[in-house]
């Protein structure tokens, strides 16, 4: 059998050992020919063609090949649907809904969720069967934990640059609480988490550093509009109105220019000469992420000094 042969069993990139075997391939006469012309292993049973990259994308294919009733979901739906989370971050394995709910083999770097999926909530996408969106939030919502599920409602509701592209608004509130109607585990705590989400929240720090406010019972305006007496008008990640603070949240990514820092320090002195903002504190996404009860009480005690000096 010759390399066309071989390769015309190749669906969607990937080549099933099965298939080869079913197609006659003796199964040391395979794996020879294989090696010697370097397919790469995706999983046990899967294969990718000669120089092919191996990647998330591929890796769920070969997985789906292998698993046929297995549906992508959660962390990997999202992931498709180019919804920010936090575990994305930490490199989550591949995670797939069996909708059947008999598998239960351990896989190496697969976690499989058994829970009933209806038919209605899946579709295709990049040629696999995935969730939809607000499915795909849903189930993040009720398995948690709360502060990647609320990041994840809250990119897929607005503007977000993801991969380097401007992506839109991927669903609506209204259809997400649709979602979590059904009766499965975790939907009552669900529904209470989506009503801590803000549409108008710009990256998961700005998500993050609003809930460890949250959680210290502290709840400044968000997305707060104020007005130099010079320029136009501004909006700020979070203000304490009463006491005249603003908190702005710096992501990952240095602007790297003179032009852009021009810009960076012109709208911060702006944000000072607004008589609404008697103090501006500023903290990074590394601040929010690993140090945030430092953030917390710089905030505390920023609040009580305004509140003496009133």
């Amino acid at each position: 059998m010759n390399r066309e042969e071989l390769g015309s069993l190749v669906e969607a990139g990937v080549l099933l050992t099965s298939r080869a075997l079913e197609a006659g391939w003796p199964r040391r006469t395979l794996f020879r020919r294989l090696e010697a012309e370097g397919w790469g292993r995706v999983r046990a049973g899967a294969w990718a063609e000669p120089g092919a990259r191996i990647d998330r994308l591929m890796q769920l294919k070969a997985t789906q090949l292998l698993h046929p009733r297995f549906v992508v979901g959660h962390s990997s739906a999202a992931h498709l649907w180019q919804i920010e989370t936090l575990d994305a971050e930490q490199r989550a394995g591949l995670e797939f809904i069996d909708p059947e709910l008999g598998f239960r083999q351990s896989v190496t770097g697969i976690r499989v969720h058994r829970v009933p999926l209806a038919e209605a909530d899946v579709v295709e996408h990049q040629g696999l069967r995935v969730t939809d969106v607000p499915r795909t939030l849903a189930d993040l919502l009720r398995t948690g934990p709360r502060d990647n599920a609320v990041v994840a409602v809250e990119s897929a509701l607005g503007y977000r640059r993801v991969g380097g592209a401007r992506r839109s608004p991927l669903t609506a509130p209204a259809a997400v609480a649709v979602a979590l109607e059904a009766p499965l585990r975790g939907a009552t705590r669900a529904r209470t988490w989506l009503g801590l989400v803000d549409r108008g929240s710009g990256s998961p720090a700005e998500t993050v550093a609003r809930l460890h406010m949250h959680d210290a019972r502290l709840h400044p305006e968000t997305q707060a509009e104020v007005h130099p007496r010079a320029g136009p008008r501004r909006h700020l990640d979070f203000l304490f109105r009463a006491e005249g603070l603003a908190v702005e949240i710096e992501g990952y990514a240095y602007h790297g220019t003179r032009e852009a820092h021009r810009r960076d320090v012109s709208r911060f002195n702006q944000i000072l000469q607004c008589p609404e903002v008697r103090r501006l504190l500023r903290f990074t996404a590394e601040d929010v992420f690993h140090r945030p009860m430092w953030m917390i009480t710089e905030i505390r005690t920023a609040l009580t000094t305004l509140a003496r000096c009133s």
